[in-house]
């Protein structure tokens, strides 16, 4: 039955006497805090009498002790009367346990020379973890040589068809698109010197050696790249690569060397295809806005852009190729602990992937400028 109010708490404020009734126990909590909330503030020394308490457990023991030492700040002190044995056994563990809890610490925000330090380091440690990732793969390699009965052709032919044969179509429409801005926005102003057939010489040497293989790159990367990680994140959550160690095959003999050897394959065949249209999409453009004729078009474009800068941009494709399968079958296979580590870490390799083939590209740059090619 509910108790009413003000049945637990007797206060005389002129004796300066807190009489405790009835039973202090966790059923009663709400009524007891609303009762003590409403006893002023005491000062100087009061006589707490225990004697009508017929039962107490921790939770009346803790609220009582609890309301004693809310008064600490304001002059004043209590002592205990005639409580039962068992009763102030009770409240005297109550002080050892709240003496006993220490405050958390709150955590010192790191400093930026302590945050760039911790970033640098972690960036060290996944670097050295690469570096033995291409070791491990390396080895796996040459084992694969001397033992040509256990390579995965099947599994080459397949990641060539998910990556290659299928990304033809974004491939093809994308690097169409990418021909015909080039085309626009370059003769424009060749239109305003009367240049009009020099579109041949633009297109073709950036297109050919530079956009090309680049945003055939950065496509693959995004849509293979990050396809690699998300595979073999869910593969090691759902623990299939130890069930393929179990079994005495090694994941980079089923995984991972065929999906890069099938990507070494097919990006430079993407790139002759992105070249394809890309150039396709410039001569449409430069016919319909500059009126040169297709066949001028592809008459000067043969005497005007050597063999050299098309192999130049197919060379770079299978850099860019083992770029992305590498960092792509790299972060897959640190996927760890739950389902949002594979998005986690399908992101990083995206972003990843683009940047070092970006970086990659401006080296080639600088590199091939320097041979004078």
């Amino acid at each position: 039955m509910k108790k009413s109010y003000k049945e637990f708490v007797r206060y005389d404020a002129a004796a300066k006497v807190l009489v405790c009734l009835d039973e202090w126990i966790i059923v009663n909590i709400p009524v007891l805090e609303k009762e003590l909330a409403l006893i002023p503030k005491p000062r100087g020394e009061i006589t707490v009498n225990g004697a009508a308490i017929s039962k107490m457990d921790s939770a009346g023991a803790w609220l009582l002790s609890k309301w004693l030492k809310s008064g600490s700040d304001s002059n004043f002190s209590f002592k205990l009367k005639d409580f039962s044995e068992q009763h102030l056994k009770l409240l005297a563990l109550i002080e050892e346990e709240k003496a006993a809890q220490t405050p958390v610490p709150i955590p010192k925000r790191p400093g930026m020379v302590q945050r760039i330090g911790k970033f640098t380091m972690d960036q060290l440690e996944e670097f050295n973890d690469f570096l033995s990732f291409t070791g491990m793969l390396t080895m796996e390699t040459l084992r694969l040589i001397r033992h040509p009965g256990s390579f995965r052709f099947a599994a080459v032919v397949n990641i060539i068809d998910t990556t290659g044969f299928r990304a033809l179509p974004i491939i093809a429409l994308l690097s169409f698109m990418i021909g015909v801005v080039i085309s626009f926005q370059m003769g424009n102003q060749l239109k305003s010197y009367g240049a009009n057939l020099f579109i041949v010489d633009l297109l073709g040497l950036s297109v050919l050696r530079e956009f090309g293989p680049l945003l055939t790159a950065i496509m693959v990367a995004g849509r293979t790249g990050s396809a690699f990680t998300a595979q073999l994140g869910t593969m090691k959550i759902n623990e299939e690569i130890d069930a393929l160690n179990t079994m005495g095959v090694t994941p980079a003999e089923l995984l991972l060397i065929p999906r890069l050897l099938g990507l070494f394959i097919a990006l430079p065949l993407l790139s002759m295809w992105a070249d394809i249209f890309g150039v396709l999409g410039g001569m449409v453009m430069a016919h319909n806005m500059l009126g040169v004729m297709p066949s001028d078009f592809i008459a000067r474009f043969a005497h005007v852009i050597p063999l050299k800068t098309l192999l130049i941009g197919l060379g770079k494709a299978p850099i860019f190729a083992m770029l992305i399968g590498s960092i792509g079958c790299f972060e897959g296979m640190r996927v760890g602990g739950s389902a949002d580590s594979v998005g986690t870490q399908t992101t990083r390799s995206v972003v990843l992937a683009i940047f070092f083939i970006i970086v990659a590209d401006a080296m080639f740059s600088v590199l091939l400028s320097k041979m004078n090619l």
